[in-house]
């Protein structure tokens, strides 16, 4: 049957950044799924929180409280997964964000942190998964872009273009492990999750993101956990080095709201 593709049962996946929003959205949607997660992010009762609700859904979670921007965090997830589950199969660079600001109070050092936190740690996750993947004949690699990545706009020179960094990093790494590992990338739009409260409450600028986007209403967590399972699980099973925009249809930046001319 059509929905045996989207099964991940007996299938290990180490998810970022889980403690929350479209990470943990992830997690517990791979977890219905049939798959044992690996979870991370620094907040530990957050994590034990999500780790709780995918145990009460039948499958095993492991949460590893630690800092992802050092590959030594990285490392630690791996490491956990090999000792809790023996595999891996799949991987969600879920780590990253960054606040939008104007381009001439944008320092250096703001510029370099959003690359890092955004490009530099999903590299580090998936060359140290990689190996172990292998082992286990393959799987997929899922890197959380944004659409910030695919559009331009004001305000976003940091976080759009590490994202858009990430994107190209996803194709390349899409030849380098071909046929054995897939590698995509989700590209999401304005989703409704905790980090992108304190904008849309704002009554006036929640009006003008909806006015531009297509569809009409924000994304959903189960919007891209939706997507991720489909590139996770044999149903995306001859998809690689794609960005899948799940955005409400828009065909420019929206985020470009609240923000200086420079």
């Amino acid at each position: 049957m059509i929905q045996d593709l989207f099964d991940l049962e007996g299938r290990v996946a180490i998810v970022t950044a889980a403690s929350r929003g479209i990470g943990a959205g992830i997690a517990k949607a791979f977890a219905e799924a049939g798959a044992d997660v690996v979870i991370g992010a620094r907040n530990a009762e957050a994590l034990s929180e999500v780790a709780d609700a995918i145990a009460a859904s039948g499958r095993r979670a492991q949460p590893v409280a630690g800092d992802l921007r050092t590959r030594d965090g990285m490392q630690a997830l791996v490491q956990a997964a090999e000792a809790a589950f023996g595999r891996i199969d799949v991987v969600v660079n879920n780590a990253g964000g960054s606040m939008p600001s104007a381009f001439l109070e944008t320092s250096e050092q703001a510029f370099n942190a959003s690359f890092a936190w955004n490009v530099t740690t999903a590299f580090n996750l998936t060359q140290l998964a990689v190996p172990r993947m292998l082992e286990g004949g393959g799987g997929s690699v899922i890197n959380i872009a944004s659409a910030a990545g695919r559009f331009a706009a004001r305000g976003f020179v940091a976080y759009g273009t590490a994202k858009a960094a990430m994107i190209h990093m996803t194709r390349n790494l899409a030849e380098d492990l071909a046929p054995r590992i897939r590698v995509n990338a989700i590209a999401p739009g304005s989703i409704e999750t905790d980090a992108l409260a304190p904008v849309v409450e704002n009554p006036a600028i929640r009006d003008e993101m909806l006015r531009r986007t297509p569809l009409g209403r924000l994304g959903r967590v189960e919007d891209i956990a939706a997507g991720a399972l489909l590139l996770a699980s044999d149903a995306g099973s001859y998809i690689t080095g794609r960005v899948l925009d799940i955005d409400g249809g828009i065909h420019g930046s929206n985020l470009e709201l609240g923000i200086g001319d420079v």
